[in-house]
């Protein structure tokens, strides 16, 4: 009898183990889109520094930042000055900076951005001709709430690929339904296991966003 009961015990046990690995929860496309590109490394990143540039034929334009992301103490140097401020604290005089380092960062890291950010919409992927390459590819759309952030209701189309590696985005001001800006992501360079596209290029135009000076340093 005893042995009769270890059985039913046994196959029970398993089938309750079975049930669990069938029920596993499913990654959002926005966790597949921040895994391809490397987010399992970010909890090692202690500093990032990079410079923004944005060239448009003869005219240049570039700030250079140093984050580091455990502590959020932000160095910026830009006209030859450097302010560093806490994002934890911050004055008058760190908030107007910090605009410029949201932006910035946003272009840097939009792959982790998408599931970094709280208050958003994301939509569900459809497949859809890209505004640039003009290939099919799949589309999420990320909408901004109008309450808080620095840039509230703004809407990006980010257009991925198989490999859940984005290819071009349309930012879409106040969710408007005509583009703002359309651009490029190419030429992806690998720094520790973190994928950055280092250049975001407009369709027919001289106009180029983008980063130089990257570095990230790993506990």
């Amino acid at each position: 009898m005893k042995k009769v009961l270890l059985i039913l015990i046994t196959l029970v046990s398993f089938s309750c183990k079975k049930e669990v690995k069938t029920t596993k929860k499913q990654l959002t496309t926005a966790q597949k889109i921040a895994n391809a590109n490397g987010i399992s490394n970010w909890k090692k990143v202690s500093q990032i520094d990079f410079t923004f540039n944005v060239d448009k034929d003869s005219t240049h334009f570039e700030r250079s930042w140093s984050w580091q992301p455990k502590t959020n103490q932000v160095t910026l140097i830009a006209n030859n000055d450097t302010l560093t401020y806490n994002r934890n604290k911050m004055d008058s005089t760190a908030i107007m900076a910090d605009r410029g380092f949201i932006n910035d960062k946003y272009w840097l890291l939009a792959p982790f951005q998408i599931l970094w950010d709280k208050g958003t919409t994301i939509t569900d992927t459809i497949i859809e001709i890209a505004p640039i390459s003009q290939t099919k590819l799949n589309k999420l759309t990320l909408t901004y709430s109008n309450d808080g952030g620095y840039t509230p209701g703004d809407a990006y189309d980010f257009y991925y690929d198989k490999n859940y590696i984005i290819k071009e985005w349309i930012f879409r001001k106040s969710n408007a339904t005509e583009p703002s800006m359309i651009t490029s992501f190419e030429n992806y360079q690998d720094y520790n296991g973190i994928k950055i596209a280092k250049d975001h290029k407009k369709l027919e135009d001289t106009w180029n966003l983008n980063f130089t000076n990257i570095a990230i340093k790993m506990e």
